[in-house]
């Protein structure tokens, strides 16, 4: 059956799942009040980047005595300034269901060489054995498999009592779920996800058990300037007032001070958690009723309402090889792309071939409405181009 062209496209049709959807109605005007040309460490600066620590804690319900940071290196550099300077003081678990998750296993295994690792592993749409997890041990996990489509349902399965740390990779979970922070010790993100900001700043977040761990415990291995937190065996306070290790783009500043303050304005984390969960409603509303998609984490209680992965589960489309299913993935891409209904939303190179839809808060619920008629004519028009080809 051929399918007509759909005649709506989506206003905004980004749904790439990093860098991700600028905020409705933003413009190049938002940052003309960017401190350009002046230090990072000039009073206007330092109260910038203040501003972004206070607007973050407020917005998140971040505790009074937890430290935020803004630190180099996105939320990769976040997570490795993590890693480095406290893993080694007990053994660790770790968690992986996605591409990330393996990174920093490979970081541990390989990198830091840590001698008591355990990896709890599970495949793509899946989620770990979360009650595997020891709590006498540090453990390292994504809330939210940006490249599987599956988070953490909540924090539960972290002990009260624990006495290791829990480390966790929130980028594409905070401002989109609700985090437990009583459970939570090291929490790391990047400004290109939800906030839809721009890529290259973290945000690191420190329980005051994490802040004992980097007081008390000092690795065996040498640690480069970006990642030291300490001086004298005392935490450096200034990194947790906006006094950057290194230097931030004040642009770049400007720009999330913009998404925090429209974060604001839509009701503050509930808003931002209601758009997101409606983008993953919008899209649960059309696989039901699909004939050829479905939801690459089958359990409705782990799907991500962020990174929405979508399997395609046409018999005639498992029956290709895997090569020919890649290539189909990518001319579905390409085909939206071109018709300006969708950009960058083929799936994870590491992941089963699939689509992936960003469903996070920038995006408006109407603009993923209007693009599930475009995914069933791209598919229809690949798999007749296909068929008639063979």
């Amino acid at each position: 059956m051929v399918l007509m062209k759909p005649t709506v496209t989506p206003r905004a049709p980004q749904f790439s799942s990093g860098p991700c959807a600028k905020r409705p109605g933003w413009g190049p005007a938002v940052i003309a009040d960017a401190a350009l040309g002046r230090s990072h460490r000039s009073k206007i600066g330092k109260s910038k980047l203040k501003d972004v620590i206070d607007r973050t804690r407020a917005l998140l319900g971040v505790p009074d005595d937890y430290r935020i940071g803004i630190v180099p290196g996105s939320d990769t550099g976040a997570v490795e300034m993590a890693m480095w300077t406290m893993l080694g003081a007990r053994g660790v678990d770790l968690l992986a269901w996605e591409s990330f998750g393996a990174g920093w296993v490979t970081d541990a295994v390989k990198q830091l060489k840590l001698d008591d690792v355990r990896v709890i592993e599970a495949g793509y749409g899946e989620i770990a054995d979360l009650s595997a997890v020891d709590p006498k041990r540090d453990v390292i996990f994504t809330w939210n498999g940006t490249t599987s489509g599956v988070r953490v349902p909540n924090g539960d399965w972290i002990a009260d009592d624990r006495e290791g740390l829990t480390i966790c990779d929130a980028t594409s979970a905070v401002f989109a779920m609700e985090l437990p922070w009583d459970k939570l010790d090291v929490t790391t993100y990047s400004w290109q996800k939800v906030l839809g900001g721009e890529a290259a700043h973290g945000m690191l977040i420190l329980s005051p058990r994490a802040v004992e761990r980097l007081e008390t415990y000092v690795p065996a291995w040498p640690l480069p300037k970006l990642f030291r937190m300490t001086k004298g065996g005392k935490l450096n306070e200034g990194i947790f007032k906006g006094e950057t290790i290194n230097t931030p783009s004040m642009l770049a500043v400007e720009d999330v001070l913009d998404a925090l303050k429209w974060a604001e304005a839509v009701g503050g984390l509930k808003g931002l958690v209601a758009r997101s969960e409606a983008n993953l409603a919008a899209v649960a509303k059309w696989v039901e009723a699909s004939n050829w998609a479905d939801f690459l984490a089958k359990d409705p209680a782990v799907r991500s309402c962020t990174s929405i992965c979508i399997s395609i589960s046409d018999p005639w489309f498992q029956s290709l090889p895997e090569a020919e299913q890649r290539a189909a993935t990518k001319q579905i891409d390409a085909l939206l792309e071109a018709e300006g209904a969708a950009y960058d939303i083929n799936g994870y190179r590491d992941a089963p071939a699939g689509l992936r839809l960003w469903g996070g808060a920038t995006v408006e619920a109407s603009d993923m409405e209007a693009l599930m008629p475009w995914l069933d004519w791209a598919y229809g028009e690949v798999k007749r181009s296909l068929s008639e080809a063979a």
